[in-house]
């Protein structure tokens, strides 16, 4: 008897208008560890244009994602994010650069990027500050991320210490 392979339980899928297989190139680029799994082409019968990509399978950092070039009906919004959790400000400086470059830079370490993709670029140290028991080091850590766009952890750790 052949041994099943194990299949991700949940993987997004994203509606693109007719971008998936830029937006699919795109993040292999970004992400180190990443790679193209599949691509399926819309035939004769459409409804996209014979040849284009009506699916894209890809895989990011182990995380399984579907592309879908489905057309103009729905569009990306913030109530749906990606958190990258990044161990370095080194990181953090390279995934802004390449994420937010042609897209749109947010508050609080969120932006979009160029297919209008919501992110957010995130260090787990400022999940440790804010949970902090000393009400007032989170308050301080809270405060100087609400002026931040992309996140600064060593500003962060200054407030932390801050007396």
């Amino acid at each position: 008897m052949a041994t099943k392979k194990i299949v991700q339980k949940i993987t997004p899928f994203l509606w693109f208008d007719d971008k998936a297989e830029q937006a699919m190139n795109f993040y292999v680029s970004v992400f180190k560890n990443s790679k193209i799994r599949s691509i399926t082409r819309y035939g004769e019968a459409g409804p996209g244009a014979a040849g284009t990509v009506m699916i894209a399978t890809f895989e990011i950092l182990g995380q399984e994602f579907i592309a879908l070039n489905g057309g103009p009906q729905f569009k990306f919004t913030e109530a749906i994010s990606f958190v990258v959790n990044c161990g370095t400000q080194e990181e953090i400086d390279e995934l802004w650069k390449k994420l937010s470059s042609g897209g749109e830079e947010g508050q609080c370490g969120w932006l979009k990027d160029k297919f209008g993709l919501s992110w957010q670029i995130y260090p787990p140290v400022l999940g440790e500050m804010l949970k902090d028991k000393d009400p007032a080091k989170s308050k301080r850590v809270m405060e100087a991320m609400l002026k931040m766009h992309k996140i600064d952890i060593k500003t962060l750790k200054q407030a932390y210490k801050q007396k």
